[in-house]
């Protein structure tokens, strides 16, 4: 079970990180100085990550219910 909140709690990061990158790609939040502040590939950036943040966590929600069915 300490893998899958470990795998899970990283997913949660990714799609945190994902989120934030994908609106300061379309100018919503960051600095105005940043690189990424109004940059088109930023927000599909900012998607991907997001994307992968969801398929990680699912894949730790996963491993948490198989540890549980194990325990039982």
């Amino acid at each position: 079970m300490r893998v899958g909140k470990g795998v899970t709690t990283s997913g949660i990061v990714m799609l945190i990180f994902g989120i934030i990158f994908h609106l300061q790609g379309q100018s919503v939040i960051g600095p105005e100085t940043s690189f990424m502040y109004s940059n088109p590939e930023w927000i599909t950036y900012g998607m991907q990550i997001t994307s992968v943040g969801i398929i990680i966590v699912g894949v730790g929600i996963i491993i948490i219910k198989k540890s549980q069915l194990h325990e039982e």
